[in-house]
């Protein structure tokens, strides 16, 4: 099995590490740190030394609540960092739902996007089809601004497989690649705690459709677990990590890289893998 993303190949003989780069000033963890594309441009380089294969800019938050930006907006923060950091030696991912936004960034040499909405929005599967890059598919009930207001699933895994594999679908009918396509289960998105327990067990029955991109990187189910704010649950964000990879996670979506990249050495060595 392999994965397919603009520019790289990669075997996914190990899980690949995503570090997160937000040039947002509202995002949960560190929203407005990178809005200047010049310490963008340096986190997106620090990330790369400490490890990571990809990097995911994006320039529209999608944390519970936010409020939705222009695509004009969205592009003249992500398009100047994405040209900085475009030799840095990692795949560049754009998180983004807007298909404007992902031709832009095609454009200027994004190798992958990222979609919360799964290709969903007129225009989307057209933008990026004959582009070569590779693509994420993910799950949201609902839109940033409301889609934690009181989600309800007879049976969140299946629900959520049965729309992911239909997305599939849809992105293989417009002549994408499977080489090209990861999922995401979209923790958070829509979704109580016990909803994203329940899909977190199940990961691995996720691989049977495509590569599984999975994160959970300091999101709000680490800090009702471990009780701890934002800003202190590296540790649980690493264990998340370790345990996603356990389950098949071929992809793992991170803030703390180098504490994800030095774990993971460690397990591929140690770990129990059965």
């Amino acid at each position: 099995m392999s994965f397919r993303c603009g520019r790289f190949t990669f075997a996914l003989d190990r899980p690949l590490v995503m570090g997160i780069l937000n040039v947002t000033p509202d995002s949960f963890s560190d929203g407005g740190r990178f809005l200047d594309p010049a310490r963008a441009i340096a986190q997106g380089l620090r990330l790369r030394e400490e490890g990571a294969d990809l990097l995911d800019l994006g320039g529209e938050s999608t944390r519970p609540g936010a409020q939705p930006v222009d695509a004009e907006a969205e592009m003249a923060r992500v398009l100047p960092v994405l040209e900085g950091l475009r030799d840095c030696g990692a795949a560049l991912s754009v998180d983004t739902m807007k298909p404007a936004v992902m031709r832009a960034a095609l454009a200027a040499g994004a190798d992958m996007i990222n979609d919360v909405k799964a290709l969903e929005a007129p225009g989307a599967l057209e933008a990026v089809a004959a582009s070569g890059c590779g693509l994420c598919l993910m799950h949201m009930r609902g839109e940033p601004r409301t889609m934690q207001a009181d989600p309800v699933y007879a049976d969140v895994a299946t629900e959520v497989g049965a729309y992911l594999k239909a997305r599939l679908e849809a992105a293989r009918h417009a002549g994408i690649a499977r080489e090209r396509l990861l999922i995401d289960p979209g923790f958070g998105f829509g979704k109580t705690l016990e909803h994203n327990i329940a899909l977190f067990r199940q990961l691995a029955a996720l691989r049977d459709l495509a590569p599984v991109l999975a994160g959970v990187s300091r999101k709000s189910m680490l800090g009702v677990l471990a009780g701890r704010p934002v800003q202190e649950r590296q540790a649980a964000s690493v264990a998340a990590a370790l345990l996603a990879a356990q389950r098949g996670a071929a992809l793992l979506r991170v803030h703390d890289v180098a504490a994800t990249v030095d774990a993971l050495k460690v397990w591929q060595v140690i770990g129990d893998k059965t």
